[in-house]
């Protein structure tokens, strides 16, 4: 019987204490100051992408002086399907180092069922297509043989404990989820800022 018990644990952690990081994602400086799109070619292959863009058509985003509040959708391809990731703006970290702290934490990884085709936008939001994650909170990748995934943000408070994305070289990042933490191949990033309050 504690052997029948154990399976579903080992399934989960077994994953997380045997993986091998894939290196870095080598993304290179935006030629623009304020860029709607980042592309890399990590040190696994892939070439990925993200790009921002309003949650509202016809509206424009200005990612130098977000609000908020404000809303944008994040969409990705090229990532890695068989791991998750998360979506949250972070502190731009040193080259080699994880992204954060990120506004809003990490996504809430509470046991909850999210009907599909359900649009929530939260300050972060944790993309893995497991079924098992998926039962805490974690949304599925549009494709997981494309790695293509689609995040709805929404502009949390950019004032944390010890960072403040008003003065912080900040982006919206995406980055390995928990199962995975040192590997940085799947950190890509736009630069973002925030207005000022008042």
């Amino acid at each position: 019987m504690l052997v029948l018990a154990l399976v579903p644990i080992a399934v989960v952690v077994g994953p997380i204490l045997t993986y091998q990081g894939q290196g870095d994602s080598n993304q290179d400086a935006a030629t623009e100051a304020w860029p709607l799109v980042a592309t890399a070619t990590g040190d696994d292959g892939r070439d990925r992408s993200i790009s921002v863009e309003p949650a509202e058509a016809g509206e424009t985003i200005d990612t130098s002086a977000l609000i908020v509040g404000g809303r944008f959708i994040v969409r990705g391809d090229g990532f890695d399907g068989s791991r998750g990731i998360y979506v949250a703006i972070c502190v731009i970290p040193v080259p080699g180092e994880k992204p954060g702290p990120c506004v809003g934490g990490v996504p809430e990884q509470s046991e909850q069922q999210v009907a599909v085709g359900t649009i929530q936008f939260a300050p972060s939001n944790w993309i893995n297509d497991d079924f098992a994650w998926r039962l805490f909170g974690a949304r599925s990748y549009d494709s997981v043989a494309d790695g293509t995934f689609t995040a709805y943000l929404e502009a949390g408070d950019p004032v944390g404990e010890g960072f403040d994305c008003r003065v912080d070289a900040c982006g919206i990042f995406t980055r390995n989820d928990h199962t995975a933490l040192r590997d940085r191949v799947q950190d890509l990033y736009v630069p973002v800022g925030f207005a000022p309050v008042g």
